[in-house]
């Protein structure tokens, strides 16, 4: 049976029009691929940051992607993977790698290495790359630039969150770097954006330019969807512009980006599209 699609689109646009406007750019069935995928996403990410009790809640999104595999789907999202699954080879270990960074997010985070937070980044974004990677078309060689784009759009994440995040004991900015440039924890909870905080913040966002430039890459290996992973890429990017022309205070505010100016960004993913 068909999956009702309008239950998992639900899902997408009620929590990022980013991803959802990206996916109209999906040709055929690889646009309800994408949106199974991230429906599924979407699910897990909720037991983390939205539920009264994360680890059942959790427990239950990882039952029912087994249960998507297995073909024995009872919710809608899950339905709408297992459609998925009968035509793309969406590997299920970046499922369990996705599930591991959810697991971390249950506890007071605090990392200690710029290569901590990049496994991070893998396992909460870099994951949906490889997820959405054979929907596109794209064979193993466009695996790493899949997975580079999804880090890069988690480091801008973690960069326009770090206020949010500290009021829920998540620490993602590496102690390393916060120990290179004097900035101290009582900085973070004062609300601090010191010239030390800023250019912290400016290295992190080279970190996740050059993710973005790598990422950017794997576009010609896809062969439906360019356009979509370009928007999606693109107001990403635009959020850390955007961060940075608000001076890198992330502590007391949160960059987002209008529905006007993700429109604006549709030129430039359809030009992307055929680079």
């Amino acid at each position: 049976m068909e999956p009702d699609w309008k239950a998992v689109c639900s899902i997408i646009r009620q929590h990022s029009a980013t991803f959802y406007y990206g996916s109209l750019l999906f040709r055929g069935e690889a646009r309800k691929g994408a949106w199974a995928v991230y429906g599924a996403c979407r699910v897990g990410d909720d037991a983390v940051d939205e539920s009264d009790d994360t680890l059942r809640d959790l427990d239950y999104w990882w039952a029912g992607i087994e249960r998507a595999y297995d073909g024995t789907a009872e919710s809608e999202w899950e339905a709408g993977l297992t459609w998925a699954l009968e035509r793309w080879p969406i590997p299920q270990q970046a499922f369990a790698d996705m599930h591991q960074g959810f697991l971390a997010d249950l506890h007071p985070v605090r990392l200690e290495t710029l290569a901590e937070l990049y496994t991070y980044c893998y396992r909460v974004a870099g994951t949906v790359g490889l997820m959405i990677a054979p929907i596109g078309g794209a064979g193993p060689e466009g695996h790493q630039a899949a997975i580079k784009l999804g880090q890069a759009m988690q480091l801008t994440n973690c960069l326009r969150d770090v206020g949010e995040d500290l009021a829920l004991g998540r620490i993602y900015i590496p102690a390393e770097l916060m120990h290179k440039h004097g900035v101290g924890l009582e900085d973070l909870r004062q609300g601090q954006v010191t010239p030390q905080y800023i250019a912290l913040m400016r290295e992190l966002a080279r970190e996740a330019r050059k993710l973005y430039r790598e990422g950017l890459k794997g576009l010609k290996y896809l062969k439906n969807g360019r356009g979509a992973i370009a928007l999606a890429a693109l107001q990403y990017q635009g959020i850390l512009d955007k961060l940075e022309l608000q001076g890198w205070d992330n502590l007391t505010s949160r960059a987002s980006l209008s529905t006007y100016e993700r429109v604006m960004l549709l030129p430039k993913a359809i030009w992307l599209r055929g680079v």
